[in-house]
């Protein structure tokens, strides 16, 4: 009976040992490795039906938050003109098509404009020009080019041509100079048509013919104020 007592207690101990020691080896693994479980239970939540699934409170899921897009500064809306742009008139005469071309330094008024901005004060310019370029012939202008570096605008002239003649005739109740063609403005005298005596007045109204510069330069001494 001891002999029995003995050999139980012999293999119990070794056995109770065994045990102890693989509940300690776990608990030092969970201790240790502590993600090491929830990836377990994880592949097993992953690989029951969807039946099986358990059911996850709202609250305990958590949003993949990803993040925003940098703002991007909006372009431009297009090139403005700045004192290094080169400007570049070309002036046309619209009678034998010669061009003469200048290049320069943008005016200063144009400085910073963009294209809409520049296109419409050429507009301007061609509706009411400078009477120094109405002098000229001035017809037309027509921008050609348009960027940051350089601009390009044609000036369309009809140029007075030498003439031998003239003649007086009226023009908004005002004495005008004609040339031969008896179409093209010469000067515009400035003179009132009731200005000036009666049969002058009747004579010009007629267009009168001035047979050269000298005759002409007499009449606008004896009447211009």
């Amino acid at each position: 009976m001891k002999l029995l007592k003995c050999i139980g207690l012999f293999l119990i101990y070794p056995l109770l040992m065994l045990g102890i020691g693989f509940f300690a080896g776990v608990e030092a693994v969970h201790f240790f490795y502590p993600g090491q479980n929830n990836e377990t239970a994880k592949e097993q939540l992953v690989n029951l039906p969807d039946s099986e699934q358990p059911e996850i409170p709202v609250d305990m899921v958590k949003k993949q938050v990803y993040p925003e897009p940098p703002l991007v500064e909006a372009a431009s809306s297009g090139e403005s003109l700045n004192a290094d742009t080169e400007y570049v008139l070309q002036e046309t005469d619209v009678l034998t098509q010669s061009v003469v071309e200048t290049v320069s330094g943008l005016p200063a008024k144009y400085i910073g404009m963009n294209r809409e901005q520049f296109l419409e004060a050429m507009k301007q310019y061609e509706a009411v020009p400078p009477l120094v370029e109405m002098e000229r012939g001035f017809v037309s202008l027509e921008v050609l080019s348009f960027s940051q570096e350089r601009v390009v605008v044609q000036m369309n002239y009809q140029y007075v041509q030498p003439s031998n003649s003239f003649y007086l005739a009226v023009q908004d109740n005002e004495v005008v100079v004609l040339l031969e063609d008896k179409e093209t403005v010469f000067i515009n005298t400035g003179i009132r048509l009731e200005e000036l005596p009666e049969a002058v007045q009747l004579d010009i109204m007629q267009m009168r013919f001035v047979e050269d510069e000298e005759k002409l330069f007499d009449f606008l001494e004896a009447y211009s104020s």
